[in-house]
């Protein structure tokens, strides 16, 4: 009987949701959208896998049946090359003294390293810094480095190792050290073997009316971390709420807002890769757009399951960054639905999704979520399959995440900017 009036409630709110939506979108797309890139036929849409490649393909048509136009040229693939590096020798000195190997990561794109500290710039790792957070930052940064770490971090300093796996492609080399050495007279000869793979986002756009250069972004990304060990004899880690769920809320956002035709602003709908190996997709697609034009960036990550507070809400990353969670909830007035400040600060999750790189550009660009990081039972295992999801819960999502950027694709509300003087 406890349960009665709550069920009531919420299917009041959506069909207020939906009425409000106009054009509101279905639990049965929504399953049917999902079931696809979760299904085991996708083993787990792995970076470098044919699944992966097959998954881009079928985001993409499904933007070009939504209208969309491709961001540029006539491809929605956004492709760009990513380098493995295998190191085969390494010899490091600080002035006269010699570097343990141990204690220098090389990252390049060049068979055969010969790095000198003299021309280029220098940046560190500090005690309190996000040791992982950092180094990606600075391995994405597209300009040769050499990056001093505190010794604090001198049992987690070989972790960075992974970082020779997956970096861009440029011209570009960083490298790490341990511990202080001579910044001016620092040195690194090192070979490696280098292979190099193809990724791509995938790309939409809805060209805006009286505000075209002014940009909304909605993203997710979609790829996952493929097969891996069994889990109960199941293998396939399907990503469903991670984040499958992301990349079908993306994809019936644009068919909404298409069809809707009263965006004043231009909407991006961006499919990112390589999100589970270090953000590179959402990096690389951060960088091909003027920071300043972006007005606000709806990421949106794992809202299969119900939150903390239970259905009907969802949380924003970063909430008390900018004003762009206190207009979306503005906009969500008498719906039933909330979006509430990020519960988990500790984790800092503001700046460890694919909205990071804009956000420390100071775009109002925030991240969606209803995952509970402390207890989601399913989070990469096999066992994040769609049978788990709510998925009724999931649509209302969906139309409320619409219904809460209507304002700001119209161009009636501007969030405020993410203040980057804490970054420094």
């Amino acid at each position: 009987m406890l349960f009665k009036k709550p069920l009531i409630l919420t299917t009041g709110i959506l069909i207020t949701s939906a009425t409000a939506f106009g054009q509101p979108v279905k639990v049965a797309d929504v399953t049917k959208t999902i079931s696809f890139l979760a299904s085991d036929e996708m083993k787990g849409r792995a970076v470098y896998s044919p699944e992966i490649d097959k998954a881009a393909e079928f985001i993409a048509s499904e933007f070009k049946k939504a209208g969309l136009q491709p961001l540029a040229g006539s491809n929605y693939l956004q492709s760009f090359v990513m380098v493995s590096a295998t190191q085969l020798s390494i010899n490091a000195q600080s002035g006269d003294k010699e570097i343990d190997p141990k204690n220098v990561v090389a990252l390049t794109s060049k068979p055969a390293l010969n790095f000198s500290s003299a021309n280029v710039q220098t940046a560190g790792i500090r005690p309190g810094d996000n040791l992982f957070s950092k180094a990606f930052e600075y391995a994405g940064s597209n300009t040769s480095l050499l990056v001093t770490v505190d010794e604090s971090f001198s049992k987690q300093f070989p972790r960075l190792a992974v970082l020779k796996r997956n970096f861009f492609k440029t011209g570009a080399d960083v490298i790490f050290v341990l511990g202080n050495v001579d910044t001016k007279d620092f040195s690194v000869k090192a070979t490696h073997t280098i292979k190099e793979n193809k990724l791509a986002n995938v790309v939409g756009v809805l060209p805006g009316k009286k505000l075209k250069e002014e940009y909304v972004i909605f993203s997710g990304h979609y790829d996952h971390i493929g097969v891996g060990k069994p889990e109960n004899g199941d293998s396939i880690y399907n990503g469903a709420n991670d984040d499958a769920s992301g990349i079908t809320a993306v994809i019936e956002l644009a068919k909404h807002f298409q069809a809707q035709k009263n965006n004043e602003r231009t909407l991006i709908f961006a499919a990112f890769t390589a999100e589970e190996v270090g953000g590179f997709g959402s990096q690389y697609f951060s960088k091909q757009l003027s920071p300043e034009k972006v007005i606000a960036m709806f990421n949106i990550e794992m809202i299969g399951t119900d939150s903390k507070w239970g259905k009907n809400s969802a949380y924003i990353t970063g909430y008390e960054k900018t004003s762009m969670g206190d207009i979306l909830q503005k906009n969500l007035k008498g719906s039933g639905f909330t979006f509430y400040p990020d519960p988990y600060p500790d984790q800092q999750l503001f700046y460890r999704s694919d909205n990071a790189t804009l956000a420390r550009l100071g775009v109002p660009a925030h991240t969606i979520s209803t995952s509970k990081m402390d207890s989601e039972p399913n989070y990469h295992k096999a066992s994040d399959e769609v049978k788990t999801l709510d998925l009724v819960n999931m649509t209302e999502i969906i139309r409320s995440i619409g219904i809460s950027a209507q304002t700001i694709i119209s161009g009636k509300d501007t969030p405020t900017r993410v203040d980057t003087r804490e970054l420094r």
